[in-house]
């Protein structure tokens, strides 16, 4: 006996006899009969015109990516974030959102911390280092300039404001330069016939600064006259802070040298607090910032007992 042909519902690529296709529609709560559209197929709610939508694990890490993806924005937004905030904002397990962050940090889109993230810095485009920030930097290292003796030996932490000083005492009498920045330490080398001591240690950051073990070690044995500094955040009330948590350290470790620390500091980042906290503004010997930072902040420096030099 031959079979006989049943009439089928085709949509999406796929074939399937129209009995069982209106059995199924039929099975779900959600199927009314009067639900087609104009091209004549029986739709679920959820249904376009010839498709059939599949739902399957792979909505899963689509999920996944898309909360990561907000939580990298979030963290660039604000500059840090807690597990605890995190958890509330997606709903999801303190577990979850510690996969979420140990995979961002992988790919060096966020900085882990104890207790959750920070915003990894990024260095400014030429076309945000306007002529104004670039005259602002000129100055301050101009001013740490005339800080500095002969033939003492100075550290020099990495940034755009580090590496102005650099150049402001490029062509002055012998010094010894001790950096944990590659950048300075490449234009010292390249440009000057002063003493050049690199520190060593693991890259991280824009600013091509070297962290780590390594760079720790070196401070035990380095001696220096003067440690020149820019922090990311300079607050009477809240101190020195930082955008990276292994600069941090090592800014903390310099601090204790015995030596005149110097701070470098840009206008808009007088009263800013940074993710990662360093030291009392008390610590430092000596803030550098430009003439039109705030005054009142400015005033509050110099309560604490810091001298303020204004480029």
């Amino acid at each position: 006996m031959g079979a006989t042909a049943l009439p089928y519902w085709q949509g999406g690529g796929a074939v399937i006899p129209l009995p069982f296709f209106e059995a199924a529609l039929h099975r779900s709560a959600r199927f009314s009969p009067n639900q087609a559209n104009s091209c004549g197929h029986l739709l679920t709610n959820r249904a376009s015109c010839d498709t059939i939508r599949r739902v399957n694990q792979s909505a899963a890490p689509s999920l996944s990516a898309e909360r990561r993806a907000a939580i990298v924005r979030l963290i660039d937004q604000n500059g840090k974030a807690r597990v605890a905030d995190l958890m509330k904002r997606f709903g999801v397990d303190a577990s979850t959102i510690r996969r979420d962050l140990n995979a961002l940090e992988r790919q060096r889109a966020i900085e882990r911390v104890h207790g959750g993230a920070i915003a990894v810095q990024k260095r400014p485009s030429l076309a945000t280092v306007t002529p104004s920030s670039q005259a602002d930097a000129v100055r301050i290292g101009q001013a740490v300039a005339e800080l500095i003796a002969d033939n003492e030996t100075v550290f020099l932490g990495p940034g755009l404001l580090s590496l102005a000083v650099a150049k402001a005492l490029g062509s002055g009498t012998h010094l010894t330069f001790i950096t944990n920045s590659l950048e300075i330490g490449y234009w010292v080398a390249m440009n000057t016939d002063h003493t050049l001591i690199m520190t060593g240690g693991q890259i991280t950051g824009y600013n091509l600064g070297l962290v780590g073990e390594l760079a720790r070690g070196v401070f035990a044995n380095l001696r220096a006259d003067k440690v020149i500094l820019e922090v990311g955040g300079v607050s009477a009330v809240n101190g020195m802070t930082e955008d990276s948590l292994a600069q941090a350290e090592i800014t903390r470790l310099l601090m204790k040298l015995g030596a005149e620390v110097i701070v470098l500091t840009a206008g808009e980042r007088i009263e800013r607090v940074a993710a990662v906290y360093v030291a009392p503004v008390s610590d430092a010997d000596v803030v550098v910032t430009v003439r039109d930072a705030p005054s009142p902040f400015l005033w509050d420096l110099s309560e604490s007992g810091v001298r303020v030099v204004l480029a």
